[in-house]
């Protein structure tokens, strides 16, 4: 059995995130299953998995957003638990509450909570919010977060340097219902804006601030309370900064990846103790297609303050080798290098 009492796990879910997932599995010596288009049978998320199973053609609605077929794709593959990537799966109560009636583990928040709160995955799109991971005991590791954003998407999302004082509806996530991982947006006016489940950008803030993997928290609260840990004191929380590099192709447009992008599972620590994690959802040959979100790889990293973080996220991204598609590199520096001049953008 599997530290985290899950053997295998369906991983729904492409690029980058997904390609994180197969790593932090294989850590935990959990085995993997990816599904794929016709468009994607060769990703490097499909290369990392144990095995595969085909969905569908390439538009996501037949493929990658089909729950009747993931589902599908779980029975056959003999998966225990299905572990949905993106908030538009986690947060989906019908896929939820699919694979709870195909008698496998759901990784996530149960579809009645999910139905609750609307029955529709969204993405994290407030500037300001939070990050967790709730359990019977209530919410853990709580990371307060601000982003960055480019038409309408999350670029750059980092742990602010001042005090945050969390909305007091925070601490009634457990008391609905909520377990596992959590991303919320806080609105204007303090109340809570989105709720989201499923491993959006900002959960690698919640990762290098904490030095947890969220992948074995959102395992574990899956598995129940017979083997889910809670956390310890640990460390000191740290400050974090992570950020998405995405192609600027076209829509619709595919291109192929001929240089190196960061280096997949980099991780490196200096006298600071500072630690850069980067993860690539292509390596040089793979082909972009044009059919899906253009995410090429994230960058994250820690350290003693907000500015030493941003700096060792910048450091990655800085001279890049030609990748063969353009990207949006030398715009996320810039944010980088507010950040590390201890200017928020934004503000």
């Amino acid at each position: 059995m599997a530290q985290v009492g899950i053997e295998s796990v369906l991983v729904a879910g492409r690029g980058p995130a997904a390609c994180a997932v197969m790593a932090a599995c294989s850590r935990l010596d959990v085995k993997t299953v990816a599904v794929h288009s016709e468009a994607d049978r060769s990703a490097r998320h499909v290369r990392l998995a144990d095995d595969a199973v085909l969905l569908g053609p390439a538009p996501a609605a037949e493929s990658y957003l089909a729950v009747d077929r993931i589902v599908e794709a779980a029975r056959r593959s003999g998966a225990a638990a299905v572990l949905p990537v993106p908030p538009a799966l986690a947060g989906n109560a019908r896929l939820a509450g699919a694979v709870v009636a195909a008698g496998l583990t759901w990784v996530g928040p149960s579809a009645a909570v999910l139905e609750r709160l609307g029955g529709d995955g969204v993405e994290p799109a407030s500037e300001r919010g939070f990050l967790g991971w709730v359990t019977d005991s209530g919410l853990h590791h709580t990371t307060p977060v601000r982003r960055d954003r480019a038409a309408g998407i999350a670029r750059v999302s980092w742990t602010p340097d001042e005090p945050v004082e969390l909305p007091a509806a925070a601490k009634r996530l457990a008391e609905v219902g909520w377990r596992g991982l959590v991303t919320v947006g806080i609105a204007p006016d303090g109340a809570l804006a989105e709720v989201a489940a499923g491993f959006s950008l900002d959960m690698a803030v919640l990762e290098r601030a904490h030095g947890v993997d969220a992948v074995e928290l959102a395992l574990r609260s899956a598995a129940g309370g017979r083997v889910a840990a809670e956390p310890g004191p640990g460390r000191a929380p740290r400050k974090a900064v992570v950020v998405q590099l995405r192609s600027t192709l076209p829509p619709g447009e595919a291109g192929r990846v001929t240089g190196r992008l960061p280096e997949s599972g980099g991780r490196r620590g200096g006298d600071d103790g500072v630690e850069v994690v980067a993860v690539s959802g292509y390596e040089p040959g793979d082909r972009l297609d044009g059919w899906y979100d253009a995410l090429l790889a994230t960058v994250s990293a820690n350290g003693p303050d907000t500015a030493t973080a941003a700096r060792a996220a910048g450091n990655a991204l800085t001279g890049l080798p030609e990748t063969g598609v353009p990207h949006d590199g030398p715009e996320v520096c810039q944010v980088l290098e507010r950040l590390a001049g201890g200017t928020a953008p934004g503000s």
